[in-house]
């Protein structure tokens, strides 16, 4: 895995990592933790790749519950323990940039996560992740909505 190029390529480079990372946390659980790190090594020499990509690892890892909670209401029909542990993983990953990284754009986060999910996993995924993110974003926004205060009345409109 090549990390030349801009930093899109570069963000992208660090979000494919943090799939794979999230990939062995579901399946080792905390224990793959002491390993992260030389997998990431093995992967990367950037340095921006390699701090956004254990940034992203850990604050998704950390906040799995509250992206498994969002995810689980996004996706009617479907429970968390089917989904195949590459679309789980895009998708906290996607799930945690969208509630907690208020520097990346909603758009960005779905598309990267659209096109990790063409690169690894199944021809239905795209469609799929892209639903389930849609339907957070969308749960996301109308939680900010409920929970921004009501104005006071201007009292000099009276």
């Amino acid at each position: 895995m090549t990390t030349e190029g801009t930093t899109l390529d570069r963000r992208t480079i660090a979000r494919e990592l943090t799939m794979q990372a999230l990939c062995q946390l579901d399946v080792q659980g905390d224990e793959a933790e002491s390993v992260l790190r030389l997998f990431f090594n093995e992967n990367t020499d950037d340095p921006m790749v390699l701090q956004l990509a254990e940034k992203w690892t850990h604050g998704t890892w950390e906040k799995v519950r509250a992206c498994d909670d969002l995810i689980t209401d996004a996706a009617v029909r479907w429970k968390l323990s089917r989904m195949s542990h590459v679309d789980r993983a895009i998708l906290r990953m996607s799930t945690y940039q969208l509630r907690y990284c208020e520097d990346i754009p909603p758009k960005v986060v779905i598309n990267e996560g659209i096109e990790i999910a063409k690169k690894y996993s199944t021809e239905q995924s795209p469609r799929f992740v892209n639903g389930v993110l849609d339907a957070v974003l969308k749960h996301l926004k109308q939680a900010a909505v409920e929970t921004t205060p009501k104005e006071e009345p201007d009292p000099c409109e009276k």
